[in-house]
């Protein structure tokens, strides 16, 4: 069915005519994706053909795609860096846009060990709020009335730097945080905020989060959905909320702001916004008091109707403790983006985490794809000949001047919609553990933690978070994976056997050249698990955030190698548990 024929009945007129707009744009858009390609790709050469990137491979003016495939190399972001660097110093010149570059996004943190700079123009803002105004027309067709309260969303602006030439270098969300776009947005019935702007744009982290959370709080029954960007990031607001929660009532209940809360703007708003509310202080205590934070969510929030976050990829591990804090509400993750391009958006909002597929929107870049089946990255295809079922490593070439870009995404085609095809995430292209030949990747990580998390549900025992270090300390070197867990049940907790058998699970559950190294060939040691205190990722995130890191784009790393981040870790190890025995391994599987 056409989601241009489905517009729900409760909505305003004015909405209606917007709504209709949207959701017939992105019908056109679908329709016959490769035109679109077509047009966006000549656009882009055209638009930057007198740039010094694209003179130096002779394409004489040519916006067709066989000129540019034939001519221009796909790269990686090393490639580019000294372009970057060139503009980043202060060079005017029209390096890779015609347009000035108006600033470097910054990629997250903990992407690939570095945080990369991505150039971006004025008109990049544009196409980004183009996408974000389609999600919600299509929110809408599944959940309608959302006109009817306000979006708890945690959300937070990063600390802007400055590069030698100065540009500005931030975050792609603190970008438009910032912007006029943001601060002089019109008002919208359907994005709603508790969050005052104030609190949003403090850049101190702890009176931020305080204060969102205090307005979520005092506006609680008008609450109808629950985000962060990322899942991490809503279950670090949970947490937050249960080492603060006696605060937090105090001033509800005097209607007297913390005085740790410092910032002027934030002090003025609550002016107009904190009164003194006793019953409500008297709720939330007989909430959070206790020990149990079962579907802490809707007690708390009742008339929620989803969580807005992302749990794709590496986030799927968060879905069962979103589950226990929610009471197993929907948990919609809406778009699909980063720092290099906006790419699409997921047409059934309300589907099932794990079968998540987004359609990528073809009038945001130029989009190419490499089979990851295949060695040879000359090898690409267009968005229109993916096939379904197949694996592709993405592809950019963008308005801003990033020609033929490696991402480092790989997509799965799902399906499509219309005849714009529809790619499941399923994880970044770099390996996280090596020790001899052996190469573990992230999604087999984290499947592996999954696979050993089963045998701690007997326990009512939760892997909260995890990440890994490749210990080449011993001879032979190993695998080492912290472990924080959330023990639900303190009469019943796993015993050291039986996280020794996680461990064990864990190198089942590993590719067949890892098993071979561990089994044959004698080259890795037993896998370790090393349990750590509650509250050590909330450390290791906030080390991460004072040395550079964005709070919006923040991810666990899952794997560590920087020495104070191990040493941090070890120094919170409660208990370590080894492999009890080798893994099963046959020649047949030699790789």
């Amino acid at each position: 069915m056409a989601i241009e024929a489905s517009l729900a009945s409760p909505v305003g007129q004015p909405e209606i005519e917007r709504f209709a707009k949207a959701l017939q744009f992105i019908e056109e858009m679908t329709k016959n994706p490769d035109k679109v390609q077509e047009r966006v790709l000549g656009e882009i050469l055209a638009q930057n053909r007198e740039t010094e990137y694209l003179q130096r491979f002779d394409l004489g003016g040519a916006t067709d795609r066989n000129t540019f495939k034939s001519g221009v190399p796909v790269i990686k972001y090393e490639d580019l860096l000294p372009e970057i660097q060139r503009i980043a110093n202060g060079d005017p010149s029209p390096i890779l846009s015609s347009y000035a570059i108006s600033e470097f996004l910054t990629s997250s943190g903990t992407s690939a060990g570095e945080r990369k700079l991505m150039p971006t123009i004025p008109q990049e803002m544009d196409r980004r709020q183009l996408l974000y105004s389609l999600l919600m027309p299509v929110m809408n067709l599944y959940v309608p009335n959302l006109d009817k309260g306000k979006g708890l969303y945690f959300l937070f602006v990063k600390a802007e730097t400055k590069t030698p030439g100065g540009l500005l270098a931030r975050p792609v969300l603190t970008s438009y945080y910032n912007s006029d776009r943001f601060k002089t947005r019109p008002y919208d019935p359907y994005n709603v905020y508790t969050s005052p702007d104030e609190a949003i744009l403090c850049p101190d982290s702890f009176q931020s989060m305080y204060t969102q959370m205090l307005c979520g709080l005092l506006m609680r029954e008008d609450v109808l959905r629950v985000g962060a960007v990322f899942a991490s990031g809503l279950l670090r607001a949970i947490r937050f909320l249960q080492l603060n929660w006696r605060q937090l009532v105090r001033d509800i209940s005097t209607g007297s702001l913390n005085p740790k809360i410092t910032d002027s703007g934030i002090r003025e708003r609550m002016e107009g916004i904190l009164e003194p509310n006793p019953v409500l202080a008297e709720y939330i205590t007989k909430e959070c008091e206790g020990e149990n934070w079962e579907k802490i969510i809707p007690r708390i929030w009742p008339n929620t109707k989803y969580l807005d976050v992302i749990v794709t990829g590496a986030m799927a591990q968060y879905i069962p403790l979103l589950d226990f804090y929610s009471g197993n509400l929907p948990q919609a993750c809406t778009m699909y983006a980063s720092s290099e391009c906006y790419f699409g958006l997921n047409l059934k909002p309300m589907e099932n985490p794990s079968h998540v597929s987004y359609t990528i929107m073809p009038n945001m870049g130029y989009f190419e794809f490499i089979p990851n089946d295949l060695a040879k990255p000359s090898q690409l295809v267009d968005l229109a000949d993916v096939e379904i079922g197949r694996e592709y490593e993405l592809v950019v070439t963008t308005y801003s001047g990033l020609c033929r870009y490696r991402v480092g995404d790989i997509l799965r085609v799902t399906g499509y919609y219309n005849s714009a095809p529809q790619f499941k995430f399923i994880r970044r292209k770099n390996v996280l553990l090596s020790i001899d030949a052996d190469k573990t990747d992230e999604s087999e990580l984290q499947k592996a933690v999954e696979n050993a998390a089963v045998l701690l549900r007997g326990f009512d025992t939760t892997v909260v978070e995890y990440t890994s270090f490749a210990d080449t300390s011993t001879i032979p070197g190993h695998y080492v994976i912290y472990w924080e867990l959330l023990v639900k049940d303190q009469s019943n907790v796993p015993s050291d056997v039986v996280l020794a058998k996680c461990c064990l699970i864990m190198e089942e559950s590993l590719n067949s050249v890892y098993r071979q190294c561990r089994v044959a060939d004698n080259s890795v040691g037993p896998l370790e698990i090393r349990v750590v205190r509650s509250g050590t990722f909330e450390e290791l995130m906030d080390y991460a955030i004072s040395r550079g890191a964005s709070i919006n784009q923040y991810k666990a790393p899952r794997c560590v190698s920087y020495t104070p981040i191990v040493e941090l870790l070890n120094a919170r190890v409660l208990s370590v548990h080894f492999s009890p025995a080798a893994p099963y391994w046959g020649p047949e599987r030699r790789v």
